[in-house]
């Protein structure tokens, strides 16, 4: 939660605000993720608007993952920008309804402040999840793992194995060997 009174509600005053904050659960993706409680920076713009408050920003944080072909470790940054108007909540302080209170009404994401309180994690959270790449990589060539045997195929390039015969087939492979070797 970000306190925004000393912004105060008149339109155009702004404020920059930089601070560190610990990572909440769950930021990212199942393969690659912000750690829980490292450091995210925020370097924040906050802006006051007739609507309400607009924040713009932009978050920095390290990533930890795996490679999705070969399940090797990434340790990565991610740079993510986002901007939020959060609008206020003049309920009860004789604040007049505007036109748009009943589109409000309709549309769940719209963001309020809280006693001039701005909540920040589910704008970061929606700008750290869509920069992350669906499929993570260690390199952009990985070669991933051996479908037979599992190997890392990075680490062995010249790794094989021998064809495999299909077993509905292999009674026919009996017609291809000498006669004489079968005796």
């Amino acid at each position: 939660m970000l306190d925004t009174r000393e912004l105060g509600r008149r339109p155009g005053s702004q404020r920059q605000v930089t601070r560190s904050v610990p990572a909440p659960k769950d930021l990212g993706i199942d393969v690659l993720s912000v750690p829980e409680g490292s450091p995210v920076g925020l370097d924040l713009r906050l802006e006051a608007v007739m609507e309400g408050v607009l924040v713009t920003g932009d978050a920095s944080a390290a990533l930890e993952g795996e490679c999705v072909r070969c399940l090797e470790p990434i340790v990565d940054e991610i740079d993510v920008t986002f901007q939020e108007l959060y609008l206020y909540d003049d309920g009860g302080k004789g604040g007049k309804p505007s036109a748009t209170d009943d589109q409000d009404d309709e549309d769940d994401e719209v963001r309020r402040l809280q006693d001039d309180l701005l909540d920040l994690e589910p704008p970061l959270r929606d700008a750290v999840v869509l920069a992350l790449p669906f499929q993570p990589l260690c390199r952009e060539d990985c070669p991933g793992l051996c479908p037979d045997c599992g190997a890392r195929l990075a680490d062995e390039p010249e790794h094989s194995h021998e064809d495999k015969i299909d077993p509905r087939w292999a009674a026919l492979t009996q017609l291809t060997e000498d006669p004489d070797q079968a005796e």
